[in-house]
């Protein structure tokens, strides 16, 4: 109990731990209740407002000062080179409410909900739309399809590391503990994964399945690729660990009580090595986050109109449309901020974990 308690105080007390928590915290917030936090459906748009900017929050109209934060609808013209230039139309408020009546969707799947958290009253009678972060190429809210896209984002990473680490549990512990040919045969087979370079084999995978699956099976199709990548290093580490916590007194002593090998394996020998199988799964899924997105940015991956960070990115792949709509980067900011913030909670582990600090 008194080592729990100075490992948990060494985590707390890490410069960047609390700041990573608090933004997975946060983002994980918005996945869980991504429906209702969500201002607009995934897919609802106004091809009329393509590329509408960020709406701006104003509390002043003609001279006076409102304590109801409002925005203004935005209608285009044309300029001599055949752009959109967006201008607010100042006639009339359309204020910010709570619990706004909008899009039906289904929290989670299968419970109704027309009520949103934020948005504006009469948005689709009256031709305003509330985009906190802007528009996309058909006029749908990108704010409302980052919250939606970050339920592929932010769960392919503990998923594709879920199955990394019973895979490499198992291939390692029984390597480990058997030693001769069996580990012979099982760290060569593992080799032959780890000899491709992640991202190529990653490549070929899904280049060997059919464009035109749906979300769903594509989704779940990721997550087995990432895990074939990425279990092959994480099962030589825990071999490596299984030989040495193998040949101590304890499993000696199971071992003449008569318990089974798997026994020993599963009970005695891979529960020691669950400090650093802990910090290496919180340290991998960033990696699985950004192999997602690089699918999905070259169109390998999750496919429009379904949402994820990534696919969402492939709109910023022309240098005109980031110099004259730079909001369409927003998802790599979102992926930025996750990746730092696994990384920030994967140092403190490491730091509150190591018995030498």
């Amino acid at each position: 109990m008194a080592i729990e308690n100075r490992s948990l105080k060494k985590f707390i007390r890490h410069p960047l731990s609390i700041p990573g928590i608090v933004v997975l915290a946060v983002l994980y917030l918005l996945m869980f209740f991504a429906e209702f936090i969500a201002p607009y459906g995934l897919d609802s748009g106004r091809r009329e407002l393509s590329y509408q900017p960020p709406s701006r929050v104003h509390f002043v109209h003609n001279g006076k000062f409102s304590l109801r934060p409002f925005v203004y609808a935005y209608g285009f013209t044309f300029n001599e080179y055949y752009e959109r230039t967006y201008t607010e139309d100042r006639s009339e408020p359309y204020y910010i409410s709570l619990f706004v009546k909008g899009d039906p969707v289904r929290l989670w799947g299968f419970i109704p909900l027309r009520h949103h958290l934020l948005g504006v009253k009469g948005d689709d009678d009256r031709g305003c739309r509330l985009y906190f972060l802007g528009a996309d190429a058909v006029g749908r809210d990108l704010f409302s399809r980052i919250v939606y896209g970050s339920r592929v984002s932010l769960t392919i990473g503990f998923l594709g590391v879920a199955v990394t680490a019973l895979l490499g549990f198992f291939v390692g512990g029984i390597s480990g503990y058997y030693g001769g040919k069996t580990d012979w045969l099982l760290m060569r087979f593992a080799e032959c994964f780890m000899l491709v370079p992640g991202f190529f084999l990653m490549l070929a995978l899904r280049s060997a399945f059919p464009i035109k699956l749906t979300s769903v099976q594509v989704y779940l199709l990721i997550v087995a690729i990432l895990s074939l990548i990425g279990w092959a290093g994480f099962a030589r580490v825990i071999r490596g660990m299984a030989l040495s916590i193998g040949k101590r007194d304890f499993v000696t002593a199971a071992r003449a009580l008569g318990a089974s090998d798997l026994r020993i394996i599963f009970v005695h020998i891979l529960p020691q090595t669950l400090s650093y199988a802990i910090v290496s799964m919180t340290l991998s899924i960033p990696g699985y986050i950004l192999s997602e997105s690089a699918l999905s940015l070259i169109g390998l991956g999750i496919q429009d109109p379904q949402a994820s960070w990534g696919n969402m990115l492939s709109a910023a792949m022309n240098v005109s449309d980031i110099q004259y709509h730079p909001w369409i980067l927003l998802p790599g900011v979102f992926i930025f901020l996750t990746v730092m913030a696994f990384n920030f909670v994967g140092d403190g582990l490491r730091d509150a974990l190591d018995p030498n600090r």
